[in-house]
C-alpha cells in the first residue's frame, strides 16, 4: 500500500470505529432535513389543493402556535436526553464496580447506544433549526406547518427509542450478556488468528539471532502495540535482504526509548552501518519510517486484535466476583464456562512466531505466548481467590476435564494434569465432614476426561 494512503486510511478507520461516527452521521441527516424544511416550499396554497379543508385544518393560523410547540418539544427532548444518559452513567458505574472497568468502553460503544444518541441529537437539531428560522408572511405556510408535525413525530420516535434504550441498557449489564459479548469478540479474534496462520508465509520454528550482530531500532512513542502488519514487514525484509526481529510481545506496553526491533543482515551490513549500534536514521530514513509504520499503537487493551486480552478480562471479572465485597460465585462460574470454550479453541490454533519468504528463510520473527502461559494466567488467579469455595474448585476441575477431551496433545495433557493436581489439593482440603466427602467424591468421579484423578480413601 502506498505510504501516502496509510495515514488517511488509519484516520478513516479510527473515525468509523469511534463512538461519534453513527451519532454524527444521523445528526447530519436530521440537520439536512431541517434545512430543507425551512426553505421555500413551492407548495400551492391549501385552498387550491384537493381536500382543501383537510390541508386548511393542518395549517397553523398564528405564528406563536408552532413556535410554542417547538419550544416545548425542545425542552422535553433535552430533559429526555439528560435522564437517559444519567441512567447510563449510573448503570455503567455499577457495572464497573461489579465486573471490570475495562468493559465500560465496550458497553458505551455498542451500536444500538450510538443509534439512540444519534436520533436524540438529530431530532434536537431539527427542532432547533425550525425554531430559529422565523416564519414569513401573515401566518405559517403549509410547508412549515408540516415541518412542525414532523418534529412531533420525531419526538414520538425518541420516546420509543427511550423505551428501547432502557431495555438495551438493562440487558447489556447482565452478566450473561457481558460474558457472551466478551466471549464473542475473543472468538472472532481467534478466528482471525487462525486465518492468518494458515497463510504459507507464517510458520513456527526455532529462530536464533546474535544481538551483537544486529542493528537496533528504539521506540519513539509510548503505548500498547497490538497491531502489526506482518505482511508489510515481510515485504520490507525481502526487499532489503534482512531479518526483522521484534523485541516486544504483542500487547505489551512500550516506553519511548526502549528496544523495539533488531535488524539482522544475513549477507552483510549495509554500507556505513555498524553491528550492535542503532540504525543510522540519516542513511536509512525511508526504511525506518516504513518499519515504524507497520506497528499500530493503541491506548488500552483491544480484544479484537489480541484474544489474550479477552481471556484476561474474563478472568478479571471472575476474580472480582469472588471478592468479599461482591461475593458472587455464580458470575465466576459463568466466566469459567466461557473460558472453557475459548481455551479449547486456543488449544487447537497453530502457533506461528515467524514469517518466511518463498525459499522458507525467516524474514520476520516475534514472541508468541504459549498455551501453557495463557492457561496459567487464566485459571491460577481464580483458584487463588476461590480455593475456599467448593463450587469454584469443582468448576475449575470441570474446565480442566473438558480441555483434556478436546484433542489435547501429550504435552497439553501433562500440563492439564499438573493444574488438576493443584485443584484437587484445594478440594480435598475442604473434606471436613462426611457430607462434604460424599459430594467431593461424586464431583471427582463425574463426567468423562483423560486426567488421572485420585479416588480418595476417607
Amino acid at each position: 500500500m502506498n505510504r501516502w494512503l496509510q495515514q488517511p486510511l488509519m484516520w478513516l478507520r479510527t473515525w468509523t470505529t469511534s463512538i461519534a461516527y453513527l451519532p454524527s452521521m444521523l445528526a447530519m441527516v436530521y440537520t439536512l432535513l431541517g434545512l430543507i424544511s425551512v426553505m421555500p416550499s413551492g407548495l400551492p396554497d391549501p385552498s387550491s389543493l384537493p381536500n382543501s379543508d383537510f390541508f386548511e385544518a393542518l395549517t397553523f393560523k398564528q405564528h406563536d402556535t408552532p413556535r410554542t410547540l417547538l419550544a416545548a418539544l425542545v425542552g422535553g427532548l433535552i430533559s429526555l436526553m439528560v435522564f437517559s444518559f444519567t441512567m447510563v452513567m449510573s448503570v455503567l458505574t455499577q457495572a464497573g464496580a461489579q465486573f471490570s472497568h475495562k468493559l465500560l468502553l465496550g458497553l458505551v460503544t455498542e451500536r444500538h447506544h450510538q443509534l439512540v444518541l444519534g436520533h436524540y441529537l438529530g431530532s434536537l437539531l431539527f427542532l432547533l433549526v425550525n425554531l430559529m428560522v422565523p416564519n414569513t408572511g401573515d401566518s405559517p405556510t403549509l410547508w412549515r406547518s408540516l415541518a412542525v408535525y414532523l418534529g412531533v413525530l420525531m419526538m414520538v420516535n425518541c420516546l420509543g427509542m427511550f423505551v428501547y434504550f432502557i431495555h438495551q441498557v438493562s440487558q447489556s449489564v447482565q452478566i450473561n450478556a457481558v460474558a457472551r459479548r466478551l466471549s464473542g469478540r475473543t472468538r472472532l479474534s481467534l478466528e482471525r488468528l487462525r486465518q492468518r496462520n494458515r497463510d504459507d508465509g507464517f510458520c513456527e520454528r526455532e529462530v536464533g539471532r546474535d544481538d551483537d550482530q544486529c542493528q537496533l531500532l528504539r521506540a519513539r512513542r509510548r503505548g500498547y502495540i497490538q497491531q502489526v502488519d506482518f505482511s508489510a514487514l515481510r515485504q520490507l525484509a525481502i526487499k532489503h535482504d534482512m531479518v526483522v526481529h521484534l523485541d516486544f510481545a504483542l500487547g505489551a506496553f512500550i516506553v519511548s526509548g526502549m528496544p523495539l526491533m533488531r535488524i539482522e543482515w544475513p549477507n552483510g551490513l549495509p554500507e556505513g552501518a555498524t553491528a550492535g549500534e542503532e540504525l543510522d536514521e540519516e542513511q536509512q530514513a525511508e526504511l525506518i519510517k516504513n518499519l515504524r509504520a507497520a506497528l499500530g499503537y493503541l491506548d488500552g487493551e483491544s480484544v479484537e486484535d489480541l484474544h489474550e486480552h479477552g481471556l484476561t478480562q474474563l478472568m478479571e471479572v471472575a476474580i472480582k466476583a469472588l471478592s468479599p465485597g461482591i461475593n458472587d460465585p455464580g458470575t465466576a462460574r459463568l466466566c469459567m464456562h466461557q473460558l472453557t470454550e475459548l481455551l479449547s479453541e486456543r488449544m487447537s490454533v497453530p502457533l506461528c512466531n515467524c514469517c518466511v519468504d518463498d525459499h522458507k528463510a525467516v524474514r520476520v520473527s516475534w514472541q508468541m505466548e504459549s498455551f501453557a502461559s495463557l492457561l496459567y494466567r487464566a485459571i491460577t488467579p481464580i483458584l487463588h481467590y476461590g480455593r475456599d469455595d467448593l463450587s469454584i474448585c469443582l468448576a475449575l476441575l470441570e474446565l480442566l476435564k473438558t480441555l483434556s477431551l478436546m484433542g489435547a496433545q501429550y504435552g497439553h495433557l501433562v500440563l492439564l494434569q499438573q493444574h488438576a493436581d493443584k485443584v484437587v489439593e484445594a478440594i480435598l482440603a475442604q473434606a471436613e465432614f462426611e457430607v462434604d466427602r460424599r459430594f467431593i467424591e461424586h464431583g471427582l468421579q463425574a463426567g468423562h476426561h483423560r486426567l488421572n484423578l485420585p479416588s480418595p480413601q476417607w
